[in-house]
Order: structure tokens, then sequence, then C-alpha cells
């Protein structure tokens, strides 16, 4: 009688494999990417019903509402993480290039278009005012060196050790980073309309262009080096390709749940606690959600040495957003001179960025950014439509005159209509089928974001680099930071920087899932 012997146990995908994180935003999946490269079994976990996070979008009677961030600038990031994972970011998500990339328009009804192209770009600003031509050269110059210093290699590499700061003091110092982006660029142009477009960038990041470092004027070579792109779909589309990245790594992401603390044993992160009470464990945890609330929530049982509540709400946060999507009916052949992205400044700049940041104070006045994506992809509109999403940015909720957004909201949105209508889409109210609202409050609630904060804690010159939460906790081992509240800060190129770096820190996975994978088909 032939003896066959027992079968060869399988081995399990040991706990101290599996990798957790917290968010199915685009430094969530972008972070979950990276540890599925190094080996980790990665669960995202995310309360919202589809991934993406502040870069999702909601369909709404036909039409598609992309929430959050609208463009993509540097598309190589994009491409160096999907080349991490072995894939190709072009077979899964379809880029465009703007051309302009935007148009601003003033009170006055003068213009400035913004292009790729350096030959149109100086002869914009020959035609807007000739005499700041070779300020505006020197501009560009300035801001290549800070591109490449600031971005390519502050913003690519960890910076959680003192010593890290330390080294680059010098640099710092050199390209005057005290000053602020407004002061820089007042020192090169003389003309108010061309100082306001070489320095109101830092609001698409959540800074106030009078007091944020100089070092964010790399913006300007940003976009010029690599373009302005829009992604076909969407920046939903981009993060439904992150998903499918992360599944077939063997990872997976759980929708409509919701993460209530961070487990902690002997000293380290050990997996999670979600509101049902279930726990999930795990060898290493990484925390998408604000640093704010990672740290004040998440964490709230822990005794913290430097992120505590007391310095968290010391901190200065960026601005909140007041955001009106719309839909309008047969519109698509209307106003043939506003594009895909259009800025409609107020009356009013310093004043009116220390009424948002400083004072608190829900102004009369604004300035407009206009996305209407429905001139590049017809897929966000039913045939014949337009979709649009326009952002005023406003004061964030912890002032002590707050906002009644209760009874301001529906007021606020009358004055956008008026100066929509009277600056760029007349006639537009009486078109609109479809509308969405976003207070700082939806933010608040909606993406768990303290103050309802657009984008996290505002990135001063003392709340960069090392002086912003770290890649790596120290607070707790095993913990780990991604999305715009840590380095190297928030914009797309921004939020998946952070997972760039915190692939840079987090080890390969004690035993590599596909290790396992080949042990279980030997052993079957």
């Amino acid at each position: 009688m032939k003896h066959t012997p027992p079968p060869r146990p399988v081995p399990a995908l040991p706990e101290a494999n599996h990798a957790i994180v917290i968010g199915a935003g685009l430094g969530g999946l972008a972070s979950a990417m990276r540890l599925g490269a190094k080996g980790w079994r990665v669960t995202v976990i995310d309360r919202l019903d589809r991934v993406g996070g502040r870069g999702s979008s909601i369909t709404q009677g036909g039409h598609r509402f992309d929430l959050g961030p609208t463009i993509v600038t540097v598309p190589q990031g994009l491409r160096d993480l999907w080349a991490a994972c072995g894939r190709d970011f072009d077979r899964d998500v379809r880029l465009v290039p703007m051309d302009p990339f935007y148009e601003i328009r003033w009170e006055d009804g003068s213009t400035f278009t913004m292009r790729q192209d350096e030959a149109a770009m100086k002869a914009e600003v020959a035609r807007l005012s000739p005499g700041d031509l070779k300020g505006y050269e020197k501009f560009l110059n300035d801001s290549e060196k800070r591109y490449w210093f600031g971005f390519e290699d502050l913003g690519r590499r960890p910076m959680h050790k003192l010593m890290d700061l330390i080294k680059v003091l010098p640099t710092f110092v050199r390209m005057r980073a005290d000053r602020s982006v407004y002061a820089h660029a007042a020192g090169r142009v003389s003309d108010p309309r061309l100082r306001f477009a070489l320095s109101f960038h830092p609001l698409f990041i959540g800074g106030d262009p009078f007091n944020v470092t100089s070092m964010y004027i790399l913006v300007s070579h940003l976009e010029k080096a690599f373009g302005v792109h829009y992604a076909m779909g969407g920046v939903q589309a981009i993060a439904e390709g992150m998903a499918q990245v992360v599944a077939a790594q063997g990872g997976e992401v759980v929708s409509q749940t919701e993460v209530d603390e961070i487990v902690v044993e002997d000293g380290r992160a050990a997996g999670v606690r979600l509101v049902s009470g279930e726990v999930i464990r795990a060898g290493l945890v990484v925390s998408n959600a604000d640093a704010g609330h990672t740290y004040t929530r998440l964490l709230r049982n822990l005794p913290r040495k430097r992120w505590t509540d007391a310095k968290l709400k010391r901190s200065r946060w960026s601005m909140g957003l007041y955001v009106w999507y719309f839909g309008t009916k047969g519109t698509r052949e209307m106003w043939r001179d506003v594009g895909h992205h259009s800025i409609v400044v107020g009356p009013r700049y310093r004043e009116h960025i220390k009424d948002i940041f400083i004072r608190g104070k829900l102004a009369d006045d604004m300035s407009l950014y206009v996305h209407r994506p429905s001139v590049t992809d017809p897929s966000c509109a039913p045939e014949g439509d337009d979709t649009f999403y326009v952002l005023s940015p406003v004061p964030h909720l912890g002032f002590s005159n707050g906002v009644n957004w209760a009874e301001e909201e529906p007021r606020y949105r009358s004055k956008m209509a008026k100066m929509l209508e009277d600056r760029l889409i007349p006639g537009f109210r009486d078109k609109i089928t479809e509308e969405i609202t976003f207070t700082p409050e939806t933010f608040r609630d909606r993406y768990l974001s303290p103050l309802g904060a657009g984008f996290s804690i505002e990135p001063r010159i003392l709340q960069s680099a090392w002086f912003r939460p770290h890649n790596v906790s120290e607070e707790l081992p095993g913990l780990y930071l991604a999305g715009a509240g840590t380095h190297p800060g928030a914009g797309l190129p921004g939020v998946v920087g952070t997972a760039e770096v915190l692939g840079k820190l987090v080890p390969d996975a004690p035993r590599r899932v596909a290790e396992i994978r080949e042990l279980r088909m030997a052993a079957e």
C-alpha cells in the first residue's frame, strides 16, 4: 500500500507583512502603490464611497463634478510612481496638454494668458507692461533655481531629522527664503497685474502669497518645464488608475469604512480600530488623513511630545474654500471666449488676502477660479451641455468671528453669480440644471479636515520641510504620514511626492508576499 505523505502546511500571510493605509486620497493611494512595490500586502480604508479623497468626483444629472484638483503639473511624478510598480501610467490614464494654461481677467478689462511657450509668455508680458520684461526674465531665472533646490532636491527626500534642516539652511539664506512670494515678484516687476500673475500660485496649495516663503515661486518654472495637463475623466480617473494598480499588487481598497483610532501595542502602531469596533492588525500604518486629524483624533489616547493638541491649535492653517459646482443646459457653443481655466480677479489683492488669512472676514468682494472641463472633456456633461466648478478662497472655521455658513451661503453664492454674470459667463443662471455647493463646513465633515481648511497646515517657512509633520512619525514607531499635511506638502505633485519620500523610509516587507505565494503554490 502506497503511503501518501501528509500535505505540507500552507504558510499564512504574516501580520507583519500587512500594511494599512488610512484614506484613499491621492497621497494614500500613491503610498499604497509604493508599499505594494516593496512587498507589503496593503489594505486602504476610506470613509467615502469612491476613491480619490479630495480628488474624487460626484456625478449628478449627467454631470461629473470634479471636487478637488483639476490640473496635472508634473506628469513625470505620476509616471515615476507607475514605473516603480512595473506599470505604464500612460496606458492607464490619458493626459492632454492645456494651451493656454489659463486666462487671468482683471476688472479694467485687461487680460493675461499663461502658456508654456517662453516666447509667447514674453510677448504677453511685453503687451501688458513692456517695462517689466527684463524683470520677468530675472523672475523666471529665480524660479528655476528654486525649482531645482526646492522641488527636485528638498521635495524628494526625507526631512524628519534636524540635521536635514541644518544642512540646507545656507541655501535658504542665499535664496532669501525669508522673503514672501509676493515680495519677490514685486522686487522684479512693477505692474500690479503682473505682480498678481506671478504671485497668486500659493493659493493653489493653501498659502498666503504675502507670507508664504518665496521658495514657492518655483511653480512658475514647474509650469514652464512640464506644462499644465488635464486628465481625461478628471483627477478621479487618476485615483481609479491608482486603485487598479493596488488591486493588481494584491492589495484592496475598503470604502465607506471609517477608522476611529490607531491601535498601539508595545509602543508601536499595530493596526487600526474602526468606528464599528472591529480591529484590523498590521505591521505598519500609513495615515493619509489630515495630519491634524491623525494626531488629535486617531492618536487621542497617546501622550504626544511634539504634535500636541496645543501645538496644532497654535499652527496656522490654510484658508477654507467655497466651491460652487453647476451644470448648464445647451451652452457648449456659448461663451466661446471662456476656456478650460479662467481666473477672475476682484478689486483688492493684499487686503482681500488679509481678510481671508488674518482677519477671518468673509469679504463682499472675491477673486474666482473657474474650471470649465467640458470644453476639453465632453464626458463630464450631457451632449451640448457644460459642467462648471467655481472656487473662491474664504476664511477657515477657526476664527473667533467665524462665518455662519447656514446663513451666508445663499448670499455668497448670489454675489458670486453676479460677478460671473458681469465678468465671464452672462446669462448662465437661467441655464443651470444641477448644482452642488461646498463650504468649509463640508470640508470639515466630508474630509475630516481640521477647521475646514482646504489644504491642511499652511506652507509658511516655519511650517514647511522639517517644521512640518514628518513622513515618519516621531510620536509612534510604525506610523507614517502621507498627504497634504506632511512633507513636501499640498497640491497633486506634493501629495504624490509624500508617497515617494515615504517609500524611501519604509523598509521592504519582512517577508515578501510574492515569496509566500510561491510557497503556497509549491505546497498545493
